[in-house]
């Protein structure tokens, strides 16, 4: 796991907020591993990506600025830097900032103007002024340092994409950043509130947040920068004060080509690991076909023998409720339940993310049937008999990657309704630079972690148990994997005949959860059964019924973007 500290520098004061007048240590977080020589392609990790009338590049070397912390917690603070190092004809979009408690491990985009229609409306100009929006001298000499904080204003049809931070008074260069014009950006929100500062200057909080670009995405061709927003003299409602950038090119030349889909895997695929306690395992789409699942239809008392390939399932539609899919009533039901982890594979779906400056390897993971839920009350454990279980499990994890140089981003773990986005530094790594899935016992929910995680109110400590920890069993997505999607490739991709179906993996059973559940809470001294009920009634409305889900396509992150 990348853990690291930084060291916060500042004389100890009875203040709520300190800054550090020295530079934290500039630690850059690096993959355990070297990259491999990609095979050739077009765009991919070449160091640059043409938007248009665009050039970007990545900056990841900083030069420290200024930072601040809560004097009681020194990691819970901030710095700021400005990229260095950047190549003659680019121009920086703004500085970048993030919080004490990790090292480096972010990036900015430096742009430069390729040849334009029109050589009087260039693609990246100089801004005409800076507004200042923040200062830190409030005159109670709270801050060693004192800093500004400092809006490009840019000419008439640009837009400015990121702030500058200053410690000094005087405005900064015009030079320091670009503005790029309005037809190549696109509108971007905010995200992550990173911190509040407060001070007298205007009566108004500095309150920061990263952007990204407010439509992602497959289709999204908003391109995020990099830079922070500092909202003190914007509100929400009102239009945004920075933008990101926009992908005009319509080709996705950046994105990478089967081959290179196929490097990446190999060199990236996590290790999925499940419980040493799991008794419900995946299993590979076929294997469950051929042992015998059933596709049932409304009216029809008989349910009908799928081919290993799907090819005789129903495609196209919507999830109307007509065809859903089934266990045999036989001694084969319960062979299935089982599942069979020699058999599964990860099916993964390719596709750009951020505007084409990103691809995104969603990786689904298949399991015949999810086992009851184990409920948590403070101390004690109950184990349920049928709540929480269903036939048909797809749950996923996607990998983020860089296209500017094949670099892992990040990771999004998939659990249950939600999920979790980890960058690169957060992760625990097996074998180089392949990230650890931990599957949740019974529910397969994925964690990036070890432990035990509640669905419900952890503070409390009531709710369902999501447990996750090493054994030996275990999936190596580098190899155990299928490419079953990638739409920018065209014909290179078949998609196969199962990933058609649009209903539902299992059967739709509504039943009466609350007598199982009202049988734990009479377990309980009377006193404490009104409070335990009000808190169990709160649990998900999933957990009431057997639902079985639908495929991978009818996900709403098929298309657009995972939570985030």
């Amino acid at each position: 796991m990348g853990v690291w500290l930084s060291k916060i520098i500042g004389c100890p004061r009875n203040y709520g907020i300190k800054s550090v007048n020295m530079s934290p240590s500039l630690n850059t977080f690096l993959l355990p591993a070297p990259l491999p020589k990609w095979p050739e392609g077009r765009g991919f990790a070449t160091g640059v990506i043409n938007l248009g009338e665009i050039e970007v590049a990545q900056i990841k070397r900083f030069e420290f600025i200024w930072g601040c912390h809560l004097s009681h917690d020194r990691r819970k603070g901030i710095s700021f830097y400005k990229p260095v190092g950047i190549p003659e004809g680019f121009f920086s979009l703004g500085h970048y900032c993030q919080p004490n408690d990790k090292p480096l491990n972010g990036h900015v985009l430096i742009a430069k103007g390729l040849a334009s229609q029109d050589p009087s409306l260039p693609a990246i100009v100089m801004p005409v002024d800076y507004t200042l929006v923040w200062n830190s001298d409030d005159g109670m000499e709270i801050y060693d340092q004192h800093s500004y904080f400092w809006l490009p204003k840019p000419p008439s049809g640009y837009k400015a994409l990121g702030f500058v931070v200053t410690t000094q008074p005087g405005k900064p260069d015009l030079a320091e950043v670009g503005c790029v014009r309005q037809d190549l950006v696109d509108d971007c929100e905010t995200c992550d509130s990173m911190l509040e500062i407060n001070s007298k200057f205007r009566n108004i909080p500095c309150k920061l947040f990263k952007t990204r670009p407010r439509n992602r995405g497959m289709q999204g061709r908003g391109v995020p920068v990099g830079t922070f927003c500092c909202t003190s003299l914007w509100n929400a409602g009102e239009e945004m004060p920075v933008a990101c950038l926009r992908n005009k090119d319509p080709d996705w030349h950046a994105m990478p080509n089967l081959n290179q889909i196929h490097a990446l895997i190999h060199h990236y695929g996590p290790t999925v690991f499940f419980h040493p306690n799991e008794v419900y395992f995946p299993s590979s789409v076929s294997w469950f076909f051929i042992n015998g699942a059933l596709l049932f239809k409304a009216g029809q008392s008989n349910g009908e023998p799928i081919d290993a390939e799907g090819s005789n399932l129903p495609r196209g539609g919507t999830n109307d409720g007509e065809f859903w899919l089934d266990l045999p009533a036989d001694e084969r039901r319960e062979v299935l339940k089982r599942g069979n982890l020699e058999t599964d594979k990860l099916y993964v779906h390719v596709k750009p993310a951020l505007g084409g400056t990103f691809t995104d390897l969603a990786m689904w993971l298949f399991s015949p049937f999810n086992g009851p839920a184990t409920l948590k009350i403070g101390p004690r454990n109950i184990a349920l008999s049928r709540t929480g279980e269903h036939i048909g499990d797809w749950e996923h994890f996607t990998l983020r990657i860089s296209n500017f140089s094949g670099e892992l981003h990040s990771v999004y773990f998939s659990q249950h309704s939600g999920g979790v986005w980890k960058n690169a530094c957060d992760l625990e790594f097996i074998e180089g630079n392949r990230p650890v899935v931990y599957a949740s016992k019974h529910g397969h929910a994925c964690y990036p972690y070890p432990g035990t995680y509640l669905q419900g109110s952890s503070s409390l400590g009531i709710g369902i148990r999501n447990d996750c920890a090493r054994s030996n069993f275990f999936v190596d997505s580098s190899t155990h994997y299928q490419i079953i999607a990638a739409e920018y490739l065209g014909e290179d991709v078949t998609e196969p005949c199962w990933l058609q179906y649009m209903r539902e993996w299992g059967p739709n059973i509504v039943y009466d959860s609350r007598k199982e559940l009202d049988k734990v809470i009479k377990r309980f001294p009377l006193l404490l059964r009104r409070s335990i009920a009000n808190l169990v009634g709160k649990l998900p409305g999933e957990l009431c019924e057997q639902s079985g889900p639908s495929g991978p396509k009818e996900k709403n992150n098929w298309l657009g973007d995972e939570r985030w």
